[in-house]
């Protein structure tokens, strides 16, 4: 479906690896350096994967009193926190409380305390775990406490497609938007799985990474050498409105979300179709819906997990989309890691970022891409690239394929 023009970014917040504020995440973006390292929270001597990148510098986040995150699984501090910074980056406007929206990407809820009661349980028996668990753990209570906080009464609403979607989630906020039934829409993806089962389940799937004696150079998407992602968590936000209507309180537009699609492989729960047919339908789609020719894109902003099925399959995806003739292509993961469920809005903000900066991020640890990909991965240093539209990729377990176009304001 198109998404009109008129749909623009005033406000962006994130919690993250490289910081939980822009002044923050954008340097570490540039610098191009992995932020992997042990895993702190718990013990992971017996796990396959011990690595991943944690939240740097949450402690003392502005918006969250430490009473009120007691009551909260991680995930939703992140999106709370990342959610009202980009309200106050927008600032903080005033608005008819029914013709707001909030819309919440996030994979698998509150897996912290899930996994935390889960002991309780087995160690102290029933009467001794927590009554709130439910509350906590339930994947729509970053979007109820949002909502909440703000006192928005419009549409809140989560979307669980597994790794698309933060991505998803914006591509729904421009609809709502577009389609009149929101005025003003806080959209993003929040994602807190560095927990004891989950990191256990990735491991023995095999799909993160084993070099533990080594985490800096761990994560290496598209890299011939590359076997597997690091685990991320955090959340990213933004502010969408009709242009019109940021114009009229004179608040800035950072970036325009010009094109949106998703769509489904229908094929495997944890494999891509290897040809990429999927995730091209939708990239060519999400440019087609903005308007605009493949050789309009001047940079992309892959999905690059690092895991050698995935990114095989989005360079023939991108192949088939551009041809011979690629745009720059970065991903975000090999600094940040994987944020599943937030990582598509994290990419977003640092696409509107790039776009506004006129500055492509390196990917961290990529020395040699795969014989055949033939890509063009910015990669040792940022990349200063023409102004004009990008392309967001987010693409997730079970086939669900989503890509964002972001144009210069």
């Amino acid at each position: 479906m198109s998404v009109a023009a008129d749909v623009v970014v005033t406000g962006m917040g994130v919690v993250s690896p490289a910081g939980c504020d822009l002044a923050g995440f954008w340097p570490a973006l540039l610098a191009g350096r992995s932020l992997a390292a042990p895993v702190t929270t718990f013990d992971t001597s017996r796990h396959k994967a011990r690595i991943g990148c944690q939240v740097a510098g949450f402690e003392q986040h502005e918006h969250l009193g430490a009473k009120e995150a007691r009551r909260m699984d991680p995930f939703a501090r992140y999106a709370l926190a990342a959610a009202l910074s980009a309200h106050t980056h927008a600032g903080a406007p005033t608005v008819d409380v029914t013709r707001t929206a909030v819309v919440v990407g996030n994979a698998v809820g509150g897996r912290t305390v899930s996994d935390q009661e889960s002991r309780n349980h087995d160690v102290h028996g029933p009467a001794r775990v927590n009554p709130l668990m439910p509350l906590m753990t339930m994947p729509n209570a970053a979007a109820a406490l949002i909502s909440m906080r703000l006192g928005w009464r419009g549409p809140a609403t989560t979307i669980a497609n597994t790794c698309a979607s933060g991505a998803d989630a914006i591509g729904h906020a421009a609809l709502l938007l577009r389609t009149g039934q929101a005025d003003i829409v806080l959209a993003g993806g929040a994602e807190a799985t560095l927990t004891p089962v989950t990191m256990a389940a990735f491991g023995n799937l095999g799909a993160v990474s084993a070099r533990n004696d080594d985490p800096a150079a761990a994560a290496r998407p598209f890299d011939v050498d590359r076997d597997g992602f690091v685990m991320g968590e955090g959340a990213a936000f933004v502010v969408l409105e009709r242009r019109a209507d940021a114009a009229a309180r004179g608040a800035t537009a950072h970036a325009v979300v010009s094109g949106y699609a998703s769509g489904s492989d229908a094929y495997h729960l944890s494999m891509p179709r290897a040809g990429g047919d999927g995730a091209a339908a939708v990239m060519t789609a999400a440019i087609t819906a903005a308007g605009l020719r493949p050789d309009d894109i001047r940079h992309v902003n892959a999905h690059g997990t690092a895991t050698p099925h995935n990114d095989r399959a989005e360079a023939r995806a991108l192949h088939t989309v551009f041809g011979a003739d690629q745009p720059p292509v970065t991903s975000l993961k090999g600094t940040i890691g994987h944020l599943i469920g937030a990582a598509g809005a994290v990419e977003f903000v640092a696409t509107v970022l790039a776009l506004r900066h006129g500055l492509v991020p390196p990917t961290a640890n990529h020395q040699k891409t795969e014989p055949g990909m033939d890509l063009d991965v910015v990669a040792g240093a940022a990349r200063v690239v023409p102004a004009g539209p990008a392309l967001s990729n987010s693409f997730g377990f079970g086939g669900h394929n989503a890509a964002l176009v972001v144009s210069p304001a």
